[in-house]
């Protein structure tokens, strides 16, 4: 019965298009359609429901974990239609389960949007790109976009470390070998540690969660290899003062020369819902030039955004900035932009200008333009 049923919804999420599926006692199944929360009009989830439909697809290890830690994580493949990222976990002594969908298409940089300079930084030989933002915010799918941009251009060994796999990439160009952790691996350091012997020239780390990790991804990009790793950051500069805030106070000087040296770039992402349907993303991005590596070595983080407001010629822009284009040319609402911004304020001082602006345009009776239409005259 529960694996009829768990059909069912895997069949309706990827018709429909929800980015997950949320399972759990006391309401129906729950989508997640474009970034907003819809009920299923079907039965209220029983205790026994969720535990078969947990036990219709999760994996014997996994039921164990759960059993244990209260919580358990895998990856699945629905046929050949989605692969789905499953975490499942206790609440309120229930079983509960969330399902984010991972499409089988993997899309282009350009139709993600992604900024054009970030495909040239992972054309580099070596160092550090991050790829930072909320949970959900959609880093899994940029950085499998530039792994198949890699795989599709290079002939590179690209070795991934991911808790769970979540895109598979399979062999082109490029040769690509996927660990997961908990079943190919123990641990993402441990896991870096052992990818230098094994020929990479792309190591993936998942997540940067420990000291260890972050350790480990500095020293493989230090060492001639590109490391691209995820934070759960949500600028630019934020990222930069989390890495170094992970390391104890006698460390830090020694990390920001480091990271100066080996960081390539950092994008900073976020998802808003679009106008008419569907999710854009949008990004701040910054590009590590000399003066930038100054800023980190010194001590002067705080100067980054700036940095990056100047640095339009380098491909660098700022998060608000990104999101003041997607409100003017349409794509999302101001609401939208607002709840995303790092400057909420300032960004709607800004809208407010725009929109004055344009209603001055759009009406020339206005005392104001014929002063203008006067002086101009002159």
């Amino acid at each position: 019965m529960a694996s009829v049923l768990i059909d069912k919804l895997l069949e309706a999420c990827v018709k429909q298009g929800a980015s997950d599926i949320h399972i759990t006692v006391g309401q129906p199944p729950v989508f997640r359609l474009h970034g907003r929360m819809r009920k299923l009009e079907t039965k209220v989830l029983e205790p026994d429901d969720t535990v078969s439909l947990m036990k219709s697809i999760a994996p014997e290890r996994c039921q164990r974990e759960l059993q244990e830690m209260g919580t358990s994580d895998f990856g699945f493949a629905f046929g050949d239609k989605a692969r789905f990222r499953v975490s499942i976990f206790k609440q309120r002594g229930n079983i509960a389960m969330v399902l984010r969908q991972i499409p089988n298409d993997m899309l282009t940089p350009e139709q993600l949007g992604l900024p054009e300079v970030v495909t040239k930084m992972v054309m580099r030989p070596r160092g550090l790109i991050l790829v930072t933002g909320p949970t959900g915010s959609g880093k899994s799918t940029s950085l499998a976009s530039l792994v198949n941009y890699l795989n599709e251009r290079v002939d590179h060994h690209i070795i991934t470390i991911e808790d769970p796999i979540e895109f598979f990439h399979y062999h082109k160009r490029s040769t690509v070998n996927q660990r997961e952790i908990g079943v190919d691996t123990p641990s993402f350091s441990e896991a870096i540690r052992r990818a230098l012997r094994q020929d990479p020239d792309v190591i993936l780390v998942g997540e940067m969660r420990d000291l260890e990790t972050i350790e480990a991804a500095i020293s493989a990009a230090e060492t001639g290899h590109v490391v691209f790793a995820t934070l759960h950051t949500n600028s630019a500069q934020g990222t930069i003062n989390r890495i170094i805030d992970a390391f104890p106070g006698n460390l830090q000087d020694q990390i920001r020369t480091q990271l100066s040296t080996t960081l390539i770039g950092v994008l900073a992402q976020t998802l808003l819902p679009k106008i008419g349907g569907g999710r854009v993303a949008a990004f701040e991005t910054l590009v590590v030039t000399p003066a930038v590596g100054n800023l980190i070595r010194e001590n002067k983080t705080f100067r980054i955004n700036s940095a990056i407001q100047t640095g339009a010629k380098f491909g660098m822009q700022l998060l608000d900035d990104n999101l003041f284009d997607l409100w003017i040319s349409e794509q999302v609402e101001m609401e939208d932009v607002l709840s995303k911004a790092h400057d909420p304020d300032a960004l709607a001082r800004r809208i407010a200008t725009a929109r004055r602006q344009m209603l001055d345009l759009e009406d020339p009776m206005l005392p104001d333009d014929d002063e203008v239409m006067e002086e101009e005259a002159e």
